[in-house]
């Protein structure tokens, strides 16, 4: 199996079969994953022999801890690589390894209503499901904006919803890369009508949960990054980097994170991020992955990506499904296909469209079966 002796260590002969048809169910699920954000070509062999240890990266990755089964050097290196590729303010800003793009949004959030106790948090209707989630949790007053049609916020309607609430100071959460459409919200406009109305206090977060993996690489960027005026910042680590389970990074400027920082005598650090024990196997996969695929590596998987992008275009426009994707994004957005297609690719939808993402390891020969299929339909349910 996948070129691996096993050894089920007295497994029943049921449970061994049920993990190799767990195995093989996988195999054959990936062959069609293509409406997704998830990068599906990787390898990190040489990494199995740490699963022998109970590592934990509890505590913040800056201080020394009594628990010593740990990445934290590997983490740092980590975060050193994701300051330099989001602008990060030298020796001024802080960060961990997260669980996931919904924890580092859930960071942000949490210390911009530590900084803004006061304060309202902004966010598009396109915005990804979890943030409403997280709002409820903080129990933090909010506002939806209206997106426009591309999936952008709306920045009409946040204007003149600020100026109804100018008195509350704002917490804008930006998205970089709306879920379905990889729409990129203007921080700069949003900046400008912060300035208009002569609003002094706000915090800016960033959601770059897929896109903070690709704008680094392209030419020319849309202003995104701690240089475009964010507070903090969240980027997926399974993603576009890939990764055999959930992970990522979340960014701040240290002067808010210095706000929730307790001492705690237990682990002998810092109690600074969300979570107490933490995976020191994400820090240490995300390591390996920046350093062995490089900056030439990356630059060039992104520029492979978007030409599968407009690749994948071509193809749909020939089968009649409307697509379009935003600059910088991998998502092709088509016409909804009906649950045939749905499920046979995994292709996630949304009212009356889907989108496909064009990630490492898709290739012409997905997006040539996707629109072979496409164009085999029945008229009938070619319009569902």
């Amino acid at each position: 199996m996948g070129g691996f002796e096993q050894d089920f260590h007295g497994l029943s002969v049921n449970d061994q079969g049920r993990l190799d048809a767990l195995y093989e169910r996988l195999t054959a699920e990936r062959e069609g994953f293509i409406g997704y954000p998830c990068t599906a070509n990787f390898d990190y062999s040489p990494l199995y022999r740490f699963l022998e240890f109970s590592t934990n990266n509890v505590g913040d990755p800056f201080v020394e801890s009594n628990y010593h089964l740990n990445t934290h050097d590997f983490e740092r290196e980590v975060l050193a690589q994701f300051m330099d590729l989001t602008a990060a303010p030298p020796h001024a800003s802080w960060g961990y390894v997260t669980n996931g793009g919904t924890e580092g949004n859930l960071y942000g959030l949490f210390l911009a209503r530590e900084t803004l106790p006061d304060g309202m948090v902004y966010y598009s209707e396109d915005t990804h499901y979890s943030v409403n989630k997280i709002l409820r949790c903080l129990h933090v007053r909010n506002i939806m904006i209206k997106s426009r049609p591309d999936g952008s916020m709306d920045l009409d309607d946040l204007r003149e919803t600020l100026r109804i609430h100018r008195d509350v100071p704002p917490i804008l959460f930006a998205n970089i890369g709306t879920t379905m459409t990889g729409a990129i919200d203007d921080l700069a406009g949003i900046r400008q009508i912060l300035s208009d109305l002569a609003i002094s206090r706000h915090y800016i977060h960033a959601d770059a949960a897929l896109h903070g993996m690709i704008l680094p690489w392209v030419d020319r960027p849309q202003p995104w990054n701690f240089a475009a005026g964010i507070d903090s910042l969240a980027i997926s680590g399974h993603k576009f980097i890939g990764a055999p389970f959930p992970c990522g990074i979340a960014l701040a400027k240290k002067t808010h994170v210095d706000r929730i920082a307790r001492g705690i005598d237990y682990i002998g650090s810092l109690d600074t991020t969300l979570s107490g024990s933490r995976s020191g196997l994400a820090a240490l996969f995300l390591w390996y992955a920046l350093r062995s695929i490089g900056r030439a590596g990356f630059r060039e998987r992104v520029a492979n990506c978007l030409e599968m992008a407009d690749y994948a275009i071509d193809q749909l426009e020939a089968v009649g499904r409307n697509p379009w994707r935003h600059e910088n994004s991998p998502i092709v957005v088509f016409d909804r296909p009906p649950a045939s297609i749905t499920s046979k690719w995994q292709i996630a939808i949304h009212d009356q469209i889907g989108h496909v993402i064009t990630m490492p390891h898709v290739t012409r020969n997905h997006i040539d079966r996707l629109t072979a299929d496409l164009a085999a339909l029945e008229p009938v349910e070619a319009h569902s």
